[in-house]
């Protein structure tokens, strides 16, 4: 084992505490296509669609983070976005290209981990995460801000959909340490997004998710937070 003698070997050392979390448990988890999980579905999320129809986000350069079977990836692109759609899982990231090839439409799919692949700075116009960052241990948070604040364009949007503190694992940052275990997926207070993510962006909603009606073709479960935030960058 190699020495720890900068932040980014303290920040591996503490990733090792995590590794039954990483890419294997994820390609075991999108394996199983049946089986009962909430957005194993083809429908986008409900907060994503009325940003689009609306016009509060108009079409551009898009990246996903955590994109999954590519529903949302696959929205984007069917709305005139450019999308670069990021998993950690080859199995995920196969099922998306699946439904993106039947749909006939183009995403750019890339199978890493969002903290090694390599992003263009001041590239993207939206970048969007439904479910990626209530998976990330806390000593990477900043890193995952820092990355996100790189690669947004000035005036760009960051859409966030995370767990609240019902949806989550309640242990809190010492206890998912002294278990090494993030259980499941860190549950969020209101208060907790605003300290993470105000530095560097605007933020300019945060609500709870809405349960789809009957007739909604759409992704919602309201032990989740929806967020919409904007860049601090100068011009924006």
């Amino acid at each position: 084992m190699n020495p720890v003698y900068s932040m980014d070997s303290i920040l591996g050392l503490l990733d090792q505490l995590f590794e039954a979390r990483q890419g294997e448990w994820w390609d075991a988890f999108f394996s199983d296509r049946e089986k009962p999980c909430p957005f194993f579905i083809e429908y986008p999320d409900e907060n994503l669609l009325q940003w689009v129809r609306s016009g509060d986000l108009k079409p551009g350069k898009a990246l996903e983070l955590g994109c999954g079977n590519g529903r949302n990836a696959l929205f984007l692109a069917q709305n005139g976005y450019q999308v670069d759609a990021v998993d950690y899982s080859e199995k995920a990231i196969s099922w998306a290209i699946e439904n993106t090839h039947k749909a006939d439409v183009e995403v750019n799919y890339i199978c890493d981990s969002l903290f090694e692949v390599e992003l263009l700075e001041d590239h993207y116009d939206f970048v969007y995460d439904c479910g990626c960052f209530h998976h990330i241990a806390p000593h990477r948070r900043q890193t995952y801000v820092e990355l996100i604040a790189r690669t947004i364009r000035a005036g760009g949007h960051f859409g966030l959909v995370c767990f609240a503190p019902e949806g989550g694992s309640g242990l809190s940052d010492l206890e998912m340490y002294q278990q090494q275990s993030l259980r499941g997926g860190i549950g969020y207070t209101k208060q907790h997004l605003l300290d993470i993510f105000a530095h560097r962006f605007k933020v300019e909603l945060i609500r709870k998710m809405q349960e789809p009606k009957d007739d909604e073709a759409t992704f919602g479960k309201d032990f989740l937070w929806v967020a919409l935030m904007k860049s601090r960058k100068s011009g924006s």
